[in-house]
């Protein structure tokens, strides 16, 4: 028999590292040739590692969030055969996978002096308060209560039956303050309400994957990118008026129109305008990078979590054309079929909750963008006209920028031009 030792392969793009997000083997699992091993992660692009040869897995190098170095050893298998030639790794693991043993329910063997168990099940005493044993009950469960022996103390003092505390500490040990309430009620137990119970446990869940991407990019952004955020309330009946007739009378190979890509269009007209907000800035170089075309970003929640896949060329793209590649990205991304270039490259992104978007909400730029543009709920308000109040469909528009290349005289003149484009959306079709 032999050994054949699988290593963290080259994923590309002058990557040295990548996060291992999920195994689908353990030790002593038997694995055929092509059978997936594992999944790695780098810059959102997940990549799956497949076994080269047939045989059982001895080691397993790294733990779910660990990041592994490009050729360092991930895997080895026992195979038929000599194995590798390669000198054996001197490396340490990372982290080595194994199973526990089961736990033996055999009584230990007795010794001098019986350890005491810290919960044991305490014997229903006879009528006379005595066990058939002859051990009292009461003092029995006394001993047997999770207390210190300063609790103890007070407890004997006080004359109170420390059966009847509920501890609150870990375990269920009693503290002072437990001891304290209890005297406090005139010693008489805590009454909880029928079916209710203080829960204690905590769950710890490490933070990998997509999860830890979307942490570091946030970490990223909020560190780096001074922030101003403008909100304007955007009157929408007029565009919504036309969206109806257009989803009314659309073909049956157009797609629904949501608001977003007149959005879309929307920006893609201010953008002509005010070029400056479609660009990047690398804070590292000095250098702003203003892009001619127009890549939106659409943040899109997904189970994993939130990607943002990317509407490429938006300036050469009708409403139905962004409707159409907008529904095909979000597909994509909620099923985890995205690939690396349609979640990289945006220019600009546009944050959207839907229904769930609340009155105002403050975007985090995607970093290095410069604007963000975020969509809050529609909802039918009054309006005063002038004479008197009429019910209007409004929207308010909540927009993030970077306020080290745009100033604030330069974002509002940005949002009130969007404002205009999408309260007039018969602009929006105009030929500029």
């Amino acid at each position: 028999m032999g050994e054949f030792v699988i290593k963290m392969p080259d994923v590309g793009e002058g990557v040295a590292e990548a996060e291992l997000v999920e195994w689908h083997v353990k030790p002593g699992d038997p694995v055929r040739e092509d059978m997936v091993l594992a999944a790695v992660m780098t810059d959102k692009a997940t990549v799956e590692i497949p076994s080269p040869v047939t045989g059982t897995v001895l080691w397993l190098g790294a733990e779910v969030g660990d990041t592994v170095a490009v050729k360092a050893p991930l895997v080895r298998i026992e195979i038929s055969g000599e194995g590798e030639t390669a000198a054996p790794v001197e490396e340490k693991p990372v982290a080595k996978v194994e199973e526990k043993p089961a736990v033996k329910t055999e009584a230990p063997a007795p010794v001098s002096k019986p350890a005491q168990p810290a919960k044991v099940e305490v014997k229903a005493p006879t009528t006379n308060g005595v066990h058939a044993n002859g051990a009292h009950a009461a003092g029995e469960r006394l001993e047997k209560a999770l207390a210190s022996p300063a609790v103890r103390l007070r407890a004997k003092e006080s004359g109170v039956d420390l059966r009847q505390v509920t501890g609150t500490g870990p375990a269920g040990r009693i503290t002072h303050d437990d001891l304290d309430q209890f005297i406090a009620r005139g010693a008489q137990p805590a009454l909880a309400p029928a079916g209710l119970q203080r829960k204690t446990a905590v769950d710890e869940i490490k933070v990998t994957g997509l999860r830890r991407r979307i942490a570091e990019k946030m970490s990223l952004s909020t560190s780096r990118i001074p922030h101003i955020t403008y909100v304007e309330e955007v009157d929408m009946t007029a565009l919504e008026d036309l969206r109806t007739t257009m989803n009314r009378d659309r073909k049956p190979d157009q797609p629904k129109l949501t608001i977003l890509p007149y959005l879309m269009r929307a920006l893609v007209r201010t953008i002509a305008d005010q070029p400056a907000v479609n660009a990047t800035f690398d804070d590292g170089a000095g250098i702003i990078s203003r892009h001619h075309g127009v890549h939106i970003g659409i943040a899109t929640q997904t189970p994993a979590g939130l990607t943002v896949p990317v509407v490429r060329h938006a300036e050469a793209r009708g409403i139905w054309d962004c409707a159409n590649e907008l529904n095909r990205l979000a597909d994509a991304a909620r099923t985890g079929t995205a690939t690396r270039d349609e979640l990289t490259g945006s220019t600009i992104t546009i944050s959207s909750l839907g229904a769930l978007g609340g009155i105002v909400s403050t975007p985090v730029i995607n970093h290095p963008e410069v604007a963000i543009i975020g969509v809050n709920k529609l909802a039918v308000r009054p309006v005063w006209d002038g004479t008197q109040f009429v019910p209007r469909k409004i929207m308010n528009l909540s927009s993030s920028f970077d306020h080290r290349v745009i100033d604030g005289w330069d974002a509002a003149v940005f949002v009130q031009r969007l404002k205009t484009l999408l309260e007039t959306p018969a602009l929006i079709f105009v030929e500029a």
